[in-house]
């Protein structure tokens, strides 16, 4: 939980699930997260190794971040999560 309980973070390996997306597509999806607050969520999941940050400019610099296999795992107990929620009616 100390890994993918934090707010946001399961929101964003959602949206990656499919596709890579640039941060401010990332923001987009997550209107109600500061950009501060994403950008301190995606540093973390890299580091945790729930995603992978890939540089595809230098000039300007534009990165996209994509879902590592860790972060697919990761899903997969969310949606177990969400399935029990439902279950259960809550």
């Amino acid at each position: 939980m100390r890994i993918i309980g934090n707010k946001w973070t399961g929101s964003i390996l959602w949206h990656l699930k499919d596709q890579p997306m640039r941060f401010n597509e990332i923001a987009r999806q997550l209107a109600g997260a500061s950009k501060k607050v994403l950008a301190e969520r995606l540093k973390a999941m890299e580091e945790n190794k729930l995603i992978t940050r890939d540089v595809i400019s230098s000039k300007p610099v534009a990165v996209q971040y994509k879902i590592a296999a860790r972060g697919l795992n990761a899903l997969t107990i969310l949606e177990e999560l969400k399935n029990w929620t439902l279950e259960n009616d809550l």
